[in-house]
């Protein structure tokens, strides 16, 4: 059995999260490859970044996970000390759904992937 094999893919799991926040400059590129870092390397073994997307002025990056609100719970952990979490919009949704479930901030009322 190779690396590749044990990766997981979005069959496997249940769910997407999704940490996003304002950014478009090289800068803000740069600060999310480190946060991915981190998260990679700080979230527990139910999950998995699985990528990220910067444009439209904002930062996305996915993580697959069977246990949205453990994963956020480690994320927002992660992320506690960034300048980012104070404009951080997290949700998340079923692999097969698109219909996105918000966690932060609890007031608000509409998430989208622009």
């Amino acid at each position: 059995m190779g690396i590749g094999d044990l990766r997981r893919t979005k069959s496997d799991v249940k769910y997407q999260l999704v940490l996003q926040w304002s950014g478009s400059s090289l800068k803000d590129y740069d600060e999310m490859i480190a946060m991915e870092n981190k998260l990679i390397e700080n979230l527990s073994g139910g999950s998995e970044v699985d990528g990220h997307d910067v444009g439209s002025g904002e930062v996305n990056i996915f993580i697959l996970t069977d246990d949205p609100e453990l994963t956020f719970s480690e994320g927002k952990a992660t992320m506690g000390n960034s300048e980012h979490w104070l404009s951080a919009r997290v949700a998340y949704r079923e692999i097969t759904k698109s219909h996105y479930i918000i966690l932060w901030p609890e007031d608000l009322t509409d998430f989208a992937i622009a």
